[in-house]
């Protein structure tokens, strides 16, 4: 049993309102009907499977990142961030200033290691995209097929033979999908199994094996099961 048994009277009810704000809560009592203890139930399934869900995208970021700097790293240096050859443009740069800065204040080193792991996921999802305008002072537009993605980027995946753009697009969504999570959206109204399929297609791009063991080990499958099978629980 994924949402557990709780009594929710009118007290708890208006206090868990309260706690939740009533703002937060609307979405939730407009998918129920107008129900407050139908809508919680919800709230409870939906914070359930955000949490289920962030073990394999943290799967995919850390396989991505990992992936993505060893080609990088092979073509210019393991400092390639450093390296004006690799031609990032102005917001590449200016993240890796700032995780550089923020690794500095919290006493640490910024080598490859360190920085690899400060940086975003939007960042490495970003790296994958066409590219902006470069630094002062010229300011000329940053070609990322020419300087990231051929030079070295689609070694990355090397179980897809998938464009720039068709690998960049399918990473872009799920960085959204996990801000969603990460700011406590409610995700319960998406196809959640088809997420769930995108996150482990484009792991196996990446690599099979990891993305065989993520599905081993995620809950994710079993929440939707429970939610198709007990949804009357919820609803």
């Amino acid at each position: 049993m994924f949402v557990k048994s709780f009594h929710l009277g009118d007290e708890v009810l208006e206090a868990l309102e309260t706690s939740l704000s009533p703002e937060r809560m609307s979405t939730y009592v407009k998918a129920a009907g107008g129900d407050r203890e139908k809508a919680l139930r919800l709230y409870t399934w939906n914070t359930a499977v955000s949490a289920a869900f962030y073990e394999p995208l943290q799967g995919l970021e850390i396989t991505l990142r990992n992936a993505m700097h060893r080609q990088l790293r092979i073509t210019y240096g393991s400092d390639w961030y450093d390296n004006p050859a690799c031609g990032l443009d102005v917001g590449a740069l200016d993240r890796i200033d700032k995780a550089k800065k923020t690794l500095q204040k919290q006493g640490y080193v910024t080598d490859p290691p360190h920085l690899v792991a400060a940086l975003s996921f939007g960042f490495w999802v970003s790296l994958l995209g066409k590219g902006g305008r470069g630094p002062v002072p010229n300011r000329s537009k940053r070609n990322y097929d020419m300087t990231l993605w051929r030079t070295a980027l689609h070694k990355a995946f090397p179980q897809s033979h998938r464009s720039r753009v068709n690998t960049h697009k399918p990473l872009d969504y799920l960085r959204t999908f996990r801000n969603r999570i990460a700011h406590h959206e409610p995700i319960f109204n998406r196809d959640l199994g088809a997420d769930f399929h995108s996150i482990l297609e484009v792991s196996s791009w990446l690599c099979p094996h990891t993305a065989a063991w993520i599905k081993h080990h995620s809950r994710v499958a079993e929440l939707l099961v429970y939610e198709r099978n007990e949804g009357k629980v919820l609803l």
